[in-house]
């Protein structure tokens, strides 16, 4: 891959004849993702009046997460095995058989099988498309390419609740979800196009059963906690944190390792870069589970403007993004790496105050900055762990990265669930009662944003003893470095 340092460009070069293809490609598996959210959350509603079962409505939530996380962790071992081309059509095609299932669903039994499918796809999609990143665009392209995605994603949420609500009122809550499918056709079309046929490697990979069972379970107690007394969380937590933990120790020391060697260790930038992303994902959770509640209960406040001031975040990361994509020196690469957690950690303190305050241009402001922060930084978090990453794994670096942001956001709803449910939410009436619960969420999201943010001061701060180390190699004329 290139270095960072190459030769400016232009968006239109992401668009040009030799990357277009790579570029619709990574944009249709991100538009696959954001929209699917947005549909489940304004149709799914309308199933449960239709088909009853209104108490499996959050699991069809919660099976799709923890199914995208399964399927996003084995994502790296199956590029391996099936090449990339093989890969990214076979999940394709099970996100499609998934859509289709929820779509023919005659009951919400139907509805949960296919979305523990949609998520199983989506994850290996959304995986495998970050894999191809590094692969298919020289570095100088990449934060382009990341702020592409932040534009689909406000693309996403805007046109997509509205688009989903249309279909709802006008033709059924089946149609929305089928909307899917024609852009998981074109998908695989561009992935026949685009993508080429050759195996990655064409040794034999175990199936990582075990490992993958593992990490499903973790992440499916830590859901769980969010519906639980605050006791009883808390010990579902401690237990899922084992569970986790021992996943990641079993993967280490397996033949066929679902993670890089570094993954979530503090002395390495991509150790440090993972509990970075992670943070930064648990931290944003609980406002992005809470914010639209509160204001409709709180406020009186419709869908439509609720989700409004909701989307005002993604399209701040989106602008944010845009803004920072050109930047060419290392030195500003840093900065707005250590600047983004600090920017969410402000801006939940905004949303917070103007919650209390009753002063929604603070919580917009709030917004802003929350979007702003992972605008600013995300893009070039994520490069910078590529670059870090040996050619070998690669893959299996980029294929963890919007993993490790999913288990981000199940962690973190769980968390900001179990405080709010510990500070009375469930039983408030009152508007005053229902922003009293709302201290202790923005509150935990802080702390964890400041964690955050010493995490990339750490990630930052090993990438520069690694350049000063690399200088002083050069400097020396060891041989093999000059390269």
């Amino acid at each position: 891959m290139a270095t960072s340092e190459d030769v400016s460009s232009r968006w239109s070069e992401i668009l040009a004849p030799n990357y277009a293809p790579a570029t619709l490609i990574i944009s249709l598996g991100v538009a696959l993702l954001a929209l699917n959210s947005f549909v489940a959350t304004v149709s799914l509603p309308t199933a449960v009046d239709e088909l009853g079962g209104v108490a499996l409505i959050s699991w069809a939530v919660t099976l799709y997460l923890v199914l995208a996380i399964v399927g996003g962790s084995g994502a790296a071992l199956l590029k391996q095995k099936l090449g990339a081309r093989r890969a990214l059509l076979g999940s394709a095609s099970l996100f499609l058989v998934g859509t289709l299932v929820v779509g023919s669903a005659g009951a919400m039994p139907q509805v949960l099988v296919g979305r523990a499918l949609q998520g199983l796809g989506e994850g290996m999609v959304a995986a495998i498309c970050f894999a191809l990143i590094p692969a298919l665009f020289p570095a100088r392209l990449v934060p382009k390419v990341f702020g592409l995605q932040a534009m689909m994603w406000a693309i996403a949420a805007f046109g997509g609740p509205a688009a989903a609500g249309l279909l709802t009122e006008w033709l059924s809550w089946r149609a929305a979800f089928l909307f899917s499918v024609p852009l998981v056709l074109i998908f695989g079309a561009m992935v026949l196009v685009a993508v080429p046929a050759q195996l990655a490697d064409e040794q034999v990979v175990q199936f990582p059963g075990a490992r993958l069972l593992l990490i499903g379970a973790g992440i499916l107690l830590v859901a769980l906690a969010a519906v639980l007394p605050p006791l009883a969380a808390a010990g579902l937590l401690l237990l899922a944190s084992l569970v986790l933990v021992g996943a990641v120790w079993l993967d280490a020391r397996s033949r066929d390792r679902l993670m890089p060697p570094d993954a979530f260790r503090a002395g390495t930038v991509v150790g440090t870069g993972l509990w970075m992303s992670l943070l930064m994902n648990i931290a944003a959770a609980g406002s992005a589970v809470y914010l639209v509640l509160v204001v409709q209960q709180a406020w009186n406040y419709g869908p439509t403007t609720a989700g409004a001031v909701a989307a005002v975040l993604a399209v701040a990361w989106s602008a944010s993004a845009i803004t920072v994509a050109n930047v060419r020196q290392r030195s500003t690469r840093k900065l707005l790496i250590r600047t983004g957690p600090a920017m969410i950690a402000g801006g939940l303190l905004l949303v917070l105050a103007g919650l209390q305050m009753d002063q929604v241009v603070i919580v917009l402001a709030g917004q802003l900055l929350i979007g702003a922060g992972f605008g600013t930084c995300n893009g070039y978090l994520n490069l910078s762990m590529m670059e870090a990453a040996s050619d070998a794994e690669r893959d299996r670096t980029s294929a963890l990265v919007p993993t490790t942001q999913s288990a981000g956001g199940a962690i973190g709803a769980a968390l900001a669930g179990v405080a709010a449910n510990a500070a009375g939410l469930a039983s408030a009436t009152a508007p005053s009662a229902v922003m009293a619960a709302m201290i202790p969420v923005y509150a935990l999201g802080f702390v964890v944003a400041v964690l955050a943010l010493l995490a990339a001061w750490r990630m930052v701060g090993l990438m520069q003893q690694s350049e000063h180390g690399h200088a002083a190699m050069l400097a020396d004329g060891l041989p093999g470095e000059a390269g």
